[in-house]
């Protein structure tokens, strides 16, 4: 196991020097920059800026330089821990993402649970109890939740609280607690917004993950070894949850490695609806006003997050299966 682990680890160096490259390339593939953005910004709103003054801001920023002295000027701050300074926001970078990262990190760990808790005792339930009332209501419930945008079923639900409840569900604080430090009224007041986000961000993934549980189960109820293991006279719980809940199980810690990055993205789609202060819709923010270094880093820890996912599923597989671990041998 430790061997296993050792090799992967191994490809983290190289995967991260590609990986940056590959953000810093999306970051500079639209067509001009940030200064373009705000010098056509200001166009709109009938100001202008001389040229001298532009040059001095693009000196400034350094965005006068070639990509590649970019590239590396960028890359060699973030290995020192500078995430940079956002063009945009005109603050550290450092200190956007950190007012955030909590409410993300609360919002996707909760989503996460959600999901699993409710997922894999559907899936069992509905390959344990094939063809059952259980089985088709699953079925459907799956189906709509696959069907129906998140954003979709956040637009009614507010609507719903607004129109017969006279609630506004947006955001994650009432307004006495958004700019109050925190303390345990403001961490309650955080539980009793972040439930229904939690549930809309976790419906799509619930009846997908029940729906790949249900398929993998069913299959390995079929396989040889547990007829025999009835014959052996072992109960039917027993046997289902020691050997083939296990197993079928693998794909869906195989999701781990693309689902860590939605842990601090959510749905920005979702998080801008319901005016949740994620990272999501910061990064979105960041891409149109071309805002290079703060999209940048983010799309750099999205990628950071990714490998590290996939290290988490990889090593739960192993442990799961050993038979991963022998093929990997």
């Amino acid at each position: 196991m430790l061997q296993y682990i050792i090799k992967r680890l191994l490809i983290l160096p190289f995967l991260l020097f590609i990986f940056s490259i590959i953000a810093f390339i999306l970051i500079q593939a639209p067509p001009g920059d940030f200064l373009t953005s705000y010098i056509a910004e200001l166009a709109t709103s009938g100001s202008s800026i001389e040229r001298a003054q532009i040059d001095a801001l693009r000196a400034l920023y350094g965005l006068d330089q070639p990509l590649y002295i970019q590239y590396f000027k960028w890359i060699g701050r973030l290995l020192t821990g500078d995430l940079g300074f956002s063009l945009d926001w005109q603050k550290p970078i450092s200190e956007l993402i950190g007012e955030r990262l909590a409410l993300t990190l609360a919002l996707g760990v909760g989503t996460f649970i959600f999901t699993w808790l409710v997922a894999i005792p559907i899936g069992i339930l509905s390959a344990t109890r094939q063809y059952s009332f259980f089985d088709y209501f699953f079925t459907v419930f799956n189906y709509i939740g696959v069907a129906t945008p998140t954003f979709m079923t956040a637009l009614v639900l507010m609507w719903i609280a607004f129109k017969y409840y006279g609630l506004s569900v947006t955001g994650l604080f009432s307004p006495e607690y958004i700019d109050a430090v925190w303390s345990w009224d403001r961490t309650v007041d955080l539980l009793k917004h972040l439930w229904l986000p939690v549930v809309i961000l976790g419906l799509d993934g619930t009846a997908r993950l029940a729906r790949v549980m249900r398929a993998n189960l069913l299959d390995e109820l079929k396989k040889p070894y547990m007829e025999m293991a009835r014959a052996k006279g072992m109960s039917e719980w027993s046997l289902v949850m020691k050997y083939p809940v296990r197993l079928a199980l693998n794909p869906l810690v195989s999701t781990i490695g693309w689902y860590l990055p939605l842990i601090f993205s959510g749905s920005v789609i979702v998080a801008t609806v319901m005016n949740l202060p994620t990272i999501g819709p910061m990064l979105l923010r960041a891409l149109i006003s071309q805002d290079m270094f703060l999209a940048g880093t983010i799309i750099l820890i999205y990628m950071i997050l990714a490998i590290i996912g996939t290290l988490i599923s990889d090593i739960l597989l192993a442990w799961l299966d050993p038979r991963i671990r022998m093929e990997d041998n």
